[in-house]
């Protein structure tokens, strides 16, 4: 099951009498962590939205940047 949680990317359900549990995958888990962190950042998710929006040509190659 464990394998298939990695592999696939499906949570497993674990129910018991004291209260239920999630297991995910790491990449899952990382991947809603960084939602979370990115979300608790003031107007961020407004601006990926609107640079989502964007046309091609106002960005340029990663190698063109200068970092």
């Amino acid at each position: 099951m464990l394998e298939q949680t990695i592999k696939y990317n499906e949570p497993i359900n674990i129910s018991t009498k004291n209260g239920n549990a999630v297991v995910l995958s790491e990449e899952d888990y990382n991947s809603i962590m960084e939602t979370l962190y990115i979300s608790s950042i003031p107007n961020l998710k407004d601006e990926i939205i609107k640079r989502a929006k964007d046309k091609d040509e106002e960005f340029i190659d990663e190698i063109e940047a200068n970092w």
